[in-house]
């Protein structure tokens, strides 16, 4: 500040002075305000967007959820099986046939024994299309290690990986069938199973990695949660088992008896009434819950 001013002068710019201090400290505090309310609004805008899809992941239905399904499913939970038991084939215009299993289920090797041959021999007929079903009910009776979960896995994994051998792993996964209330297969040992069943040695290691598991447990598992909620699969007391079969639609309880699962299929009585083995020693055969 000049010495020459007036002391008029130098109190004018002081007060200048001070006013352009003020008012370059207003400004900050304008954009301080501006900065934190443009922070909580971005957070607001945040947790609505939050609030907002969280809303929305909770009114998705079981398969909604799913991000991996196997090739060829149909109707999101089955597995279809043509004449040449090609996973994700059909034959057209045949009856379908629709089994849902659990691969621990000692009803369903029972359904699976007295069954199969009868099947495959309608399926490579072009009498009916085979839609199975994998779902998981009985890790309850694994001991912990998710046996029908992982088996289901894959079931799902040879579909997509290995649809040629699918129809020949389904029949082997229950022919080394674990007893129930038993760890069950490790993946290494349902690996082995496959490629006994002739799926290749790349896609049975994806099982043995547990890949096949991590890639398709939530479908199992939305799989069962469907099938259970499902009104039209429930038995009589309100409750959904394994096996449950279902001809075209409509439930079919007679597959117990010699040649019924064929004449319900054909309409004709098979030429042996005789079943390929003796039942299992169940204490009833009602299906697995």
């Amino acid at each position: 500040m000049s010495t020459n001013q007036t002391k008029a002068q130098r109190r004018d710019a002081a007060r200048a002075e001070a006013l352009a201090l003020q008012k370059k400290q207003q400004a900050r505090e304008k954009r301080s305000r501006l900065i934190v309310l443009s922070a909580l609004g971005v957070g607001v805008v945040i947790l609505v967007l939050a609030v907002v899809l969280i809303f929305q992941e909770s009114q998705k239905t079981p398969m909604e959820k799913v991000d991996s399904f196997p090739a060829g499913v149909v109707e999101q939970t089955g597995i279809p099986v043509g004449a040449d038991g090609v996973a994700g084939t059909e034959n057209e215009g045949a009856k379908t046939l629709d089994v849902y299993v659990d691969y621990m289920c000692p009803i369903c090797k029972q359904f699976e024994t007295m069954n199969a041959a009868s099947i495959a021999e309608m399926r490579e007929a072009g009498d009916l299309t085979l839609v199975v079903h994998p779902v998981s009910i009985l890790d309850r009776a694994s001991q912990g290690t998710e046996y029908s979960t992982r088996a289901a896995s894959a079931a799902a994994w040879v579909a997509d990986q290995a649809p040629e051998q699918f129809a020949a792993f389904h029949d082997a996964m229950f022919a080394s069938q674990p007893a129930e209330n038993t760890p069950g297969l490790s993946d290494e040992q349902i690996a082995q199973v496959a490629e006994q069943a002739g799926v290749p040695a790349d896609a049975a290691a994806g099982i043995a990695s547990g890949e096949a598991h991590d890639t398709y447990k939530e479908w199992v598992s939305a799989s069962s949660e469907v099938a259970g909620s499902t009104e039209s699969l429930l038995n009589a007391e309100g409750g959904f088992g394994t096996p449950t079969v279902v001809i075209d639609g409509e439930r079919f309880e007679g597959w117990q008896a010699p040649g019924g699962l064929t004449q319900a299929i054909t309409g004709e009585a098979p030429a042996s009434e005789e079943p390929s083995a003796e039942p299992s020693e169940e204490p009833s055969a009602e299906p697995s819950e």
